[in-house]
């Protein structure tokens, strides 16, 4: 078990020059949240329990990241929703305290009555006003615990949210790191392609070969030379997608690392026990959350079917003239039962409603678990299959070299023709560029499931 997990940094470890690096052991470094899993029971260790700075340890990744997750407008807005729930909780919580007003008023009433003459009255008061409703049968409770729920459910979103940009973001980055891999596997074999297309010709012209020979080495000229722009496309698609993903323009310059090769990941990676997902993975927590603030609704709908009970305290002073103002003290209490005695069933049909609602924070529920746990089977089996293909890959690569080999010293000795070379070089070709893009897959079969298991949402320590 201590091998596999020093083998899960593997395949995110990446070299910061350009070109195909063959990984030494001495580019290893293992982060100190490995060993604390090494010390962990062996059906309690998930890659997932690794915070996403020291999973992912190459440090180009870890910063463009880090930038996604400052800048990233859908994150920032899902962050602006966490403070919105916190305030609208901090409303609901206050109701369990009494509103204190204060009045500070003058007037002056001139009357007339029957033609009488006019008469004058003034009064001021200074009063202070204290209404409490007095949670009689919940309905306080229950608006607490919803703005509660909500406001938890903002704050697993967010998480949920940043799971998904750190796996987009990883995933993005080794896209374009295979790309540029194969770009530069192309310009290579389209360099060795123009000087087998130079000597192609000086022995057409020389009359040692017939000119189908020089035609065909014409033909693998143009055709690689015929991948190149549509490679650096997708290069640019890919790249502008990690600048998007960072909240950023288009830039021609992004830092980056390289595709390793001849990388042995882990046959298996830790996942931990089932249950450990639904703690684990903040969507679940999340509909978990909604779930509840429904049934707090349903308990709120519920409590208003029935009267209120609420109490007015006013005392203050009123007096007619200033002199004597303070002398003149004012007080008034009231305590009111208020219900509605007929609404035409109104507040049942909210109450129904509540408990429909409800129902479907059930199933939403009860459906993102079943998610969860689909996404993490296939993920795992992706990642065992793409593990496959890519020793399949590899070793079809070394044959593919060996046979290019064999055909260079077989066509100088006199005993193949150079058609027969040129179809090696074909066959190596699409040999590196199938392992380039077979470890790419299983790069990101890793990332996914990194994802899956509810890993990438974890914030530094500090």
């Amino acid at each position: 078990m201590k091998r596999i997990i020093k083998l899960a940094a593997l395949p995110l470890v990446l070299c910061g020059c350009g070109g195909v690096k063959n990984l030494q052991k001495s580019d290893i470094a293992m982060p100190a949240s490995y060993s604390e899993l090494m010390s962990a029971p062996d059906d309690t260790l998930s890659i997932a329990d690794i915070r996403w700075y020291e999973f992912y340890s190459d440090t180009t990744l870890c910063n463009l990241i880090e930038r996604a997750l400052e800048n990233n407008k859908d994150f920032l807005k899902a962050a602006s929703r966490v403070e919105e729930a916190r305030a609208l909780y901090g409303i609901d919580k206050a109701r369990w305290y009494p509103d204190i007003t204060g009045i500070v008023s003058g007037d002056n009433e001139t009357t007339d009555y029957n033609g009488a003459g006019v008469k004058s009255g003034q009064e001021y008061s200074l009063k202070l006003s204290l209404n409490w409703e007095v949670n009689l049968w919940g309905a306080v409770s229950w608006a607490k615990r919803k703005g509660m729920s909500n406001y938890l459910a903002t704050v697993e979103e967010m998480r949920a949210m940043q799971m998904s940009l750190v796996a987009e973001l990883a995933e993005a980055y080794f896209r374009l790191v295979a790309l540029d891999n194969e770009l530069i596997i192309v310009n290579e074999t389209l360099r060795t392609r123009s000087e087998a297309l130079e000597q192609a010709r000086l022995r057409f012209e020389g009359g040692l070969t017939p000119e189908t020979v020089y035609q065909q080495a014409v033909v693998e000229y143009a055709t690689t030379a015929s991948l190149i722009p549509n490679l650096e496309r997708e290069f640019n698609v890919a790249r502008n997608a990690i600048t998007l993903l960072m909240g950023e323009f288009p830039k021609e310059d992004l830092q980056r690392g390289a595709l390793y090769i001849n990388v042995m990941l882990p046959e298996k990676v830790p996942s931990g026990i089932p249950s450990s997902l639904l703690q684990r993975r903040p969507d679940i927590r999340a509909a978990e959350q909604r779930m509840a603030s429904a049934m707090a609704n349903v308990g709120l709908t519920y409590a208003n079917r029935f009267p209120n009970f609420k109490i007015n305290l006013t005392g203050g002073f009123e007096n007619e003239q200033l002199t004597d103002f303070l002398k003149s003290p004012y007080s008034y209490v009231i305590g009111s039962i208020a219900g509605t005695i007929f609404d035409f069933g109104k507040k049942k049909k909210q109450y129904e409603a509540a408990i429909a609602e409800y129902d479907q924070a059930r199933y939403t529920y009860e459906q993102t678990v079943i998610e969860a746990f689909t996404e993490v089977n296939n993920a795992l089996t992706a990642y065992q299959k793409y593990q496959e293909t890519y020793g399949l890959k590899l070793s079809l690569r070394e044959a593919a070299l060996k046979y290019v080999n064999l055909a260079h010293l077989q066509y100088r000795a006199g005993s193949l023709n150079y058609l027969d070379v040129l179809d090696a070089q074909r066959k190596y070709f699409d040999a590196q560029i199938s392992l380039s893009n077979a470890l790419r897959d299983e790069y990101i079969a890793l990332v996914n499931l990194y994802k899956a298991l509810g890993g990438g949402w974890q914030l530094p320590s500090i």
